[in-house]
This record gives structure tokens, C-alpha cells and sequence, in this order.
């Protein structure tokens, strides 16, 4: 069984719940704290192994591409100044022996589209899907644990979590039946079905972990609404032919493509972070509601 060694990061989309703040600058660039949304993203798949990270990127997402170079006239604007703890925080934005592929998605045509786009680099191999907008802190990297159930299975993983009814709607929902303590087989999955319609409140959140029949299926899917051409299709065509898993990973998760979600994580990571946490802390305290 072949190690899943690439993660594809869909980014092309516009953000358009946080304009004006996107009008100019990724949506994934949005910092919480001191990182960027992607950079946590790219950190998960480092902690689980990954070396190659394949960028579907779109018009204005340059400033993703200059995030992860190397930035010379600032290290060496710091490295003058003597600041060593900046100059390595710049320096370790991503580890040496990663590389990283950026594929231009030239229409904004879906998440199934941005996928199959990552087809010519991926090939016939396992590859892992990170949404940056779901940030999902664990004390164990989420894709980490993915890629583990992916080892003893040899299987596609979904990572998946309960959702109130009310929000079948917003997701990917499954059907599925249990196999082992968090590891479920799944049997259906509908793209954002109504509340009474839905086969269960177990919903796709942003993590996955795929086989390369995928893109088969990827090109084989009809535009949906928005003419846009919907993973969720692609997989429950693939589950008629191969086994699918549903994983409820252990972290908790902030929907930072939606504006509370992002302020959720801002605060929720501001009080874990080593310099900030204790005033912080003592900040929040002070608020009257």
C-alpha cells in the first residue's frame, strides 16, 4: 500500500463572506493570531507525513505562493537587526524538504473541479484534501490521524463530525454503519440535503483522504447548481466500486470560512498561545456583555 506523501489544498475561491477583507488578499491568508489559515493547514499535513503540497489557486492568490518562498530582502532585514526568533519563524514557514506545486484553476467551476485539476501531479497515488477554512485543532494533527486510519484500512477517510439537524444543509451528510470505536463504513452521502431529508447528522468537514479512482469519476460528474462539479458526486459514485470510511477525528473545529467561526478560533488559539495566553486571558475577563 502506497503512503499518502501529497495534500491538495483547494484555494481558489473568492471568500466573499469576508469582503471587504478578501476584496485584495486570500481568504486563506486571514490570520488567526500570528499564522495564516493555510499555513496551519500546511502544518497538519507536515505532522502527518506529507512532503509535497499542490496549491489550486485562482486570480489574486499570489500572496499564497510568496508566503511559502523565501522572502530575502526580510531575512535579511531581520538577520541586521539581530531579531533571530523573527528571522526563524520567517525561515520555518515550511520545512526544507517540502515542496511546494501551485496549479492555476482557471474557472471557478466547484471543489470537484479544484480536485481534478490536482490530477496531473498526483497521478495514480493516494492523496490527502485540506480545507483551510476548517481549522481543526487536535492534540494530534487531524490528517495525522487520518492517514492512520488510511494505513490499517487501505481505504478512502472522510473526516467527519455531528452536526445539528437544522445544518444538514450547509454540508456533504453520510450514511454509514460502525465498525470500530470512531471508524465508520460508509454506505451514502448526499451533497447539503434539507433537515427532514437527511440520511443522518453526520457530516464531510473539510478532511480527506482519497485514492487516485477519484478523478475517474471526477470527469465523469455532471455540473450541479452553479454549474459547479461537486466532490461529494464524485465519492458517492466511487463508494459503488470501493470501500469508503467515515472518521470522527478527535479535535475540536472552527468553521473560519464563516465570520463566528473565525473569531471562535482567534480566541480559542489567542488563549493557547505561549506569549499571549495569560493576558489575554485577564483581557477577556475584563469584558462586560
Amino acid at each position: 500500500m502506497r503512503k499518502v506523501t501529497k495534500a491538495v489544498f483547494p484555494v481558489a475561491g473568492l471568500g466573499s463572506r469576508f469582503l471587504p477583507a478578501t476584496k485584495a488578499s486570500p481568504k486563506e491568508m486571514m490570520p488567526v493570531v500570528d499564522k495564516p489559515l493555510i499555513q496551519y493547514a500546511v502544518e497538519e499535513a507536515v505532522a502527518a507525513g506529507i512532503t509535497d503540497m499542490v496549491f489550486i489557486t485562482g486570480r489574486n492568490k499570489r500572496a499564497i505562493e510568496d508566503h511559502f518562498d523565501t522572502a530575502y530582502e526580510i531575512e535579511a532585514e531581520l538577520a541586521a537587526r539581530g531579531k533571530t526568533e523573527l528571522l526563524r519563524a520567517v525561515q520555518e514557514v515550511i520545512p526544507k524538504h517540502v515542496n511546494c506545486i501551485y496549479i492555476r484553476q482557471s474557472e471557478p467551476l466547484g471543489l470537484g473541479h479544484a480536485v481534478l485539476c490536482a490530477q496531473p501531479v498526483v497521478q495514480d497515488e493516494p492523496f490527502a484534501v485540506i480545507l483551510a477554512d476548517d481549522l481543526i485543532d487536535g492534540e494530534i494533527p487531524i490528517m495525522k490521524q487520518m492517514v492512520e486510519v488510511y494505513g490499517r484500512y487501505g481505504c478512502s477517510v472522510l473526516g467527519v463530525q455531528d452536526v445539528p439537524r437544522a445544518q444538514t444543509g450547509q454540508y456533504g451528510i453520510v450514511s454509514s454503519s460502525k465498525l470500530e470505536e470512531d471508524v465508520e463504513q460508509v454506505h451514502g452521502i448526499v451533497e447539503k440535503p434539507s433537515p427532514e431529508a437527511a440520511p443522518s447528522t453526520l457530516a464531510v468537514v473539510g478532511r480527506y483522504v482519497l485514492t487516485s479512482r477519484i478523478f475517474h469519476h471526477l470527469t465523469q460528474v455532471q455540473a450541479g447548481a452553479g454549474g459547479e462539479i461537486q466532490l461529494t458526486d464524485g465519492i458517492a459514485a466511487l463508494l459503488q466500486e470501493e470501500k469508503f470510511l467515515a472518521y470522527r477525528f478527535d479535535g475540536i473545529r472552527y468553521d473560519c470560512g464563516s465570520k463566528l467561526g473565525y473569531l471562535k478560533a482567534t480566541v480559542a488559539f489567542g488563549l493557547k498561545h505561549p506569549e499571549l495566553s495569560g493576558e489575554f486571558a485577564a483581557y477577556l475577563a475584563t469584558i462586560k456583555c
